[in-house]
């Protein structure tokens, strides 16, 4: 069933409303508390957000998403709170409620930051979002196939059922098929390359190319058994526990083979929580450098140890996934790979750091319920790719690119897809024809 944005969700359930609360009084230090203070409710964010832009829903306003954690601070943590509280200005919040504004911090939001940047007041709306999840799960609330996808990801060692068994299994078959070495659990390794289970399993020529690239550099880099997913549901679940968990596996494997780097492959908020939120979960500093595979393949660019064949069989635009380009900063990486590559390169309008979402981050491509309002937010960019006349648009996110495979098929949209790093793998030039 279909559940319409904004609607009590229609199930049994238990809510505990007391953990919930308890939680967000948890999380209510520091910066959030800022936050909350700072909205002037002003409304600019509005028309910053794909979601209300798409479907012109008010309850879409990023702003009102700030409505669970405001309403527990103005009853127990705010200036005259006991008084507000004994008024009767700051209502305790109800189970119908958490309920009604479930599906809106779970299916509405794919925490990209668009808002914060038109916000006059800063406010990382996103953080606070990704604070209220935990807040709703502690009450037992959250959709139930991305609450599933975190706890394969504990279990399993990720989220798409990629044990270190399928690993080894899926490494050995694409190595053989594809002629190229993909070493596993080297005993020691200058590089620990990641992947997502989105990429192992739906879109397997993307690890075969970062593989080529790898190779064609002569960079000494290994996968391993110990640490091999990039992507943390456990972070965008809202469950902290499974998000400190994601993290500790692959510093492990790293400092096991004494990795100096790590990479992240075509996946955005892996990217943002290991290299961004990475040391904060698992509590001390990492001792390895984290960059996305752009950004590292730019870096080998640079330095002539990566060359390529124009590429000019059709025009290509690009879309920049938001936890890298946006929340990242690795946003002109991608763009100096395809700099004297892509013969017809177009930009979309907007594009870079204020480019629209695909619509299926932070966990949203994983809830079958929000399909519907999924495809159409994608409407929004694929305005942007037509008015490019581009026939192609490239990307560096395996969630990204299979939320617009889904929402291109959904839509009968006729563009292709493609993955810049396959894209620049089939161009290779070989080092002794360099």
């Amino acid at each position: 069933m279909t559940v319409a944005p904004g609607t009590i969700a229609p199930d049994n359930r238990p809510v505990n409303v007391e953990a919930a609360v308890t939680k967000m009084e948890a999380l209510l230090g520091g910066h959030i508390a800022a936050y909350l203070d700072a909205c002037v409710h002003c409304g600019q964010c509005a028309q910053a957000c794909h979601f209300h832009e798409a479907t012109q829903d008010p309850r879409h306003t990023p702003a009102l998403k700030l409505q669970p954690m405001t309403r527990v601070y103005r009853r127990s943590k705010s200036p005259f709170a006991g008084l507000k509280k004994a008024l009767g200005l700051a209502p305790a919040i109800t189970e119908a409620e958490l309920r009604d504004w479930e599906p809106l911090i779970f299916d509405t939001c794919t925490m990209c930051a668009r808002c914060t940047i038109v916000c006059p007041m800063a406010i990382d709306i996103a953080s606070v979002v990704a604070a209220t999840r935990q807040a709703f799960v502690a009450a037992g609330l959250g959709p139930p196939d991305l609450l599933q996808a975190a706890d394969n990801a504990r279990d399993k060692g990720s989220p798409l059922g990629v044990t270190p068994e399928v690993l080894a299994d899926r490494v050995e078959w694409l190595a053989d098929d594809n002629e190229v070495e993909i070493p596993l659990d080297k005993e020691k390794a200058e590089v620990l390359l990641t992947v997502s289970s989105i990429e192992m399993m739906k879109y397997p020529d993307s690890v075969v190319a970062m593989a080529k690239l790898l190779n064609a550099a002569g960079i000494d880099w290994t996968l391993s058994s110990k640490g091999y997913e990039a992507t943390n549901f456990g972070v965008l679940s809202g469950k902290g526990d499974i998000a400190k968990t994601m993290v500790e596996r692959i510093a492990t494997a790293a400092e096991a083979v004494g990795a100096r780097t790590v990479v992240v492959p075509e996946c955005g908020h892996a990217y943002g929580v290991l290299r961004w939120s990475g040391a904060n979960l698992l509590g001390r500093a990492l001792p390895f450098e984290v960059v996305h595979i752009t950004e590292y393949l730019a870096d080998l660019k640079r330095q002539g140890r990566l060359k390529f064949k124009p590429y000019s069989e059709q025009a290509v635009t690009y879309h920049d996934p938001c936890q890298i380009s946006r929340r990242g900063g690795a946003t002109a990486d991608a763009r100096y790979l395809l700099d004297g590559f892509a013969t017809d390169f177009r930009e979309m309008t907007p594009t870079g750091n204020y480019n629209w979402c695909c619509g299926g981050g932070g966990g949203v491509q994983a809830m079958g319920r929000a399909a519907d309002v999924r495809h159409e937010v994608f409407r929004i960019k694929m305005a942007q790719v037509e008015a490019t006349g581009a026939p192609a648009l490239v990307s560096a996110c395996a969630n990204c690119r299979l939320t617009m495979d889904e929402s291109k098929a959904a839509l009968k949209w006729d563009k292709e897809l493609i993955s810049i790093v396959e894209l620049l793998a089939d161009n290779l030039v070989p080092a002794d024809k360099g």
